[in-house]
């Protein structure tokens, strides 16, 4: 029985767009993996296994090794035009394939790749009765995929989780707790040793614009409505001072509930009682 192809797929992390309502769709991906890893599967169980396994389980015919199965063109595959440059070693394809597959399907992350996909290729080298160097694949994983970019891709994923910093950074506001949730987020990175500082100075980064842009946003929103007080108040004061909305109110009211125009004093006194509310009204307005 081989290890899970967790351990393969552990050193490779692509970054979806930051954006991440919508979850991965693990069916798409698995589409998409075996557009480049199960050609002809209905007639050669062992598919998976020879295309992204092991070389050990075989090579399968040369002329499907650049070939989609018919129909599997899709949005959610690998195009026959770059399923022409796919590599021929098993290792290497599979690694190609995710990459490309992380970038075809949204949302997805390598976590996703291997749970969905690990288990399939494992059952189709167990079908072929064949097990697998996985310690070797592993270390030709880690030494392909692992750059400063994407143990930045990597890390920034984990950091703005909202169990850590958020994507709006506001649960790490405080150096303390930027640096505890990075010191977390950087030892679970395997690989990426060598990048931690540029990794770090990049986030970091990052990190002071998100919170500075944050900060200028609500500063604007409160002067905004600040100003927008102080112009209201100002109105009001003005109008109280030459009660303009006082008599406006009665005028209104002798026009709208009378048909002489409050010719009569009884008229008159009924619409001033209507409007009394301004005069009381521009009596608590300091």
């Amino acid at each position: 029985m081989i290890k899970r192809f967790a351990l393969f797929i552990l050193g490779l992390c692509v970054m979806p767009q930051i954006g991440w309502a919508a979850p991965c769709s693990r069916i798409n991906l698995t589409k998409c993996l075996d557009s480049a890893c199960a050609i002809n599967l209905s007639s050669n169980p062992a598919a998976r296994c020879q295309y992204c396994g092991t070389a050990d389980a075989g090579t399968p015919a040369a002329s499907a090794m650049k070939s989609v199965t018919a129909g599997a063109s899709s949005k959610n595959t690998i195009s026959a035009k770059d399923l022409k440059k796919a590599p021929s070693d098993p290792g290497d394809r599979y690694i190609w394939a995710s990459k490309l597959c992380l970038g075809i399907v949204p949302n997805c992350t390598s976590e996703d790749i291997s749970e969905a996909y690990d288990p399939l290729i494992e059952k189709s080298c167990t079908a072929a009765g064949i097990s697998n160097d996985m310690a070797t694949l592993q270390k030709k994983a880690a030494k392909n995929t692992k750059t400063a970019n994407s143990c930045t891709d990597e890390i920034m994923v984990c950091l703005t989780a909202t169990n850590k910093c958020n994507s709006d950074f506001s649960k790490c506001s405080s150096e303390e707790q930027f640096n505890n949730a990075f010191a977390t987020c950087s030892s679970q990175a395997t690989g990426c040793t060598n990048f931690i500082d540029k990794v770090r100075n990049n986030i970091a980064t990052n990190r002071k614009s998100t919170l500075s842009a944050k900060d200028s946003n609500i500063e604007a929103i409160v002067a905004s409505h600040q100003s927008k007080r102080n112009q209201k108040m100002a109105s009001i004061k003005s109008n109280c001072s030459g009660n303009t909305d006082y008599d406006s109110c009665v005028t209104t009211a002798c026009k709208n509930n009378t048909s002489n125009n409050c010719e009569n004093d009884e008229q008159k006194k009924i619409a001033t009682n209507l409007c009394q509310f301004y005069k009381t009204a521009c009596a608590k307005v300091k």
